[in-house]
């Protein structure tokens, strides 16, 4: 059976947990491995909504083994709220599995993370302020705490003073607030520590051994393609991996264990924070979608920026992901416009770009070059089949699937967990 990586191909925000959440049924692990409480999905079943942000999406369905893999931040506190909501809603979170190897977001990462965005004024870069970049710097610098270091007391101690060591500086003489002591931050982190202790473990080999007994793995990536640290639209981006690549080493798991990557893209464009969206719609048409889509984060609740589908977009994510498939998600939210514009290349300066300008001045001047074509008024929520969409919702995928260079084997057509249709299946094994 195959490992399948789910990745977001435009910036976040295009339905990875309902795509997570409908395999979820075949799949025996779900893997997150990037992010942290940045990053949220929202999953409707029946007539409940389940708004998760640190979890993996697989934790609503009983038989599969949730993971938070080595490459997720994590904000303790935060994962013991989602879980106890989750336990008064009768979902059980017991199978749960947390990385000896993932980060600690320490209560002095979410306050250097508001005080440095307050701090770069009109360079801001848009965080969600709950530390996860400061968490990362911290890990790349090597004073970062990891899960397993909540076991010993000493160690954890000696590592919270060699951070703050360094951080109290910044934070008193820098922003002109109180010094941090040592002693805070461990009573924080270790009133978690017995509760965590039967979650975490070494992710890594479980992951493996799964793999080895011929079950499924599924690695679900937080945030997405165009938010990653090194291919995204840098520095309006997170911190952590958001490609594909990021599953092996946020997971322990190689690249030649992958047999699918699967894109999430919706049928138009939207964005969370700062930074250039060439797309971007600032008039009547922008709000539209807004309202339909119910375009508000799902861990913010910030508004997004919407525009319309940006095919450059779409095959940057497809060469920079090795995706063999795409899931096109919100169809629906289309529904009534008489014309639909799809970006299709760039114009930066007269000059026509038909790949993604990897100078950052030439990204954020482009103007989006659009062809338009025809929309529907027929509500397609009850569809089942390609062949069951009005002729213009079929032309218009399959113009999205030949300019976006992949094939598109499941489409969104509603919020509900079965509104969905399947053109191929998504856990395909290597080649096929």
């Amino acid at each position: 059976m195959p490992g399948v990586v789910i990745v977001g191909a435009q910036w976040g925000d295009e339905g990875k947990g309902k795509a997570t959440d409908v395999l979820g049924s075949r799949v025996d692990y779900v893997v997150k491995f990037n992010g942290g409480n940045n990053a949220g999905h929202t999953v409707v079943i029946g007539d409940q909504k389940f708004a998760l942000h640190l979890l993996p999406s697989g934790i609503l369905t009983p038989d599969v083994t949730p993971v938070i893999g080595n490459g997720v931040v994590v904000d303790i506190s935060v994962l013991f709220t989602e879980i106890d909501a989750l336990i008064e809603r009768g979902v059980d979170p017991s199978k749960l599995l947390i990385s000896n190897a993932a980060h600690v977001i320490a209560p002095y990462a979410r306050t250097l993370d508001n005080v440095t965005e307050r701090f770069l004024g009109a360079r801001k870069i848009g965080t969600t302020g709950r530390g996860i970049g400061p968490a990362y710097a911290d890990k790349i610098n090597r004073l970062g705490i990891r899960m397993g270091d909540l076991f010993d007391e000493q160690l954890l101690r000696d590592k919270i003073e060699g951070a703050l060591e360094q951080k109290n500086h910044l934070l008193v003489k820098v922003y002109n607030r109180r010094a941090i002591s040592v002693d805070e931050v461990a009573d924080e982190l270790l009133q978690y520590r017995d509760r965590l202790e039967p979650m975490v473990t070494d992710t890594s080999l479980v992951l493996n051994q799964a793999l080895d007994r011929g079950e499924t793995v599924l690695f679900e990536g937080g945030q997405a393609t165009m938010l990653d640290v090194d291919h995204g639209t840098y520095p309006f981006v997170t911190s952590s991996s958001a490609t594909a690549g990021g599953a092996s080493t946020g997971s322990g798991v190689g690249p030649t264990r992958i047999d699918s990557v699967i894109g999430i893209v919706k049928a138009y464009t939207t964005r969370v924070g700062e930074g250039p969206m060439p797309t971007e719609l600032f008039d009547e048409y922008g709000e539209h979608l807004a309202k339909v889509g119910h375009e508000y984060g799902t861990t913010t609740g910030r508004p997004r920026r919407c525009g319309w589908y940006d095919a450059v977009i779409a095959r940057y994510a497809a060469r920079i992901n090795g995706l063999t498939d795409l899931v096109l998600t919100k169809l629906d939210v289309l529904t009534g416009l008489k014309e639909i514009p799809v970006c299709v290349a760039y114009d930066v300066d007269g000059v026509r770009y038909e790949e993604l300008p990897q100078d950052q001045a030439a990204f954020a001047a482009a103007t989006p070059v659009y062809e338009y074509l025809p929309g529907w008024d027929e509500d397609i929520s009850a569809a089942r089949e390609f062949s069951d969409l009005p002729q213009t919702a079929q032309d218009y995928v399959l113009a999205l699937e030949k300019i976006s260079n992949c094939r598109i084997s499941a489409i969104g057509v509603g919020p509900g967990r079965d509104e969905i249709i399947v053109n191929h299946d998504l856990l395909h094994a290597r080649g096929e």
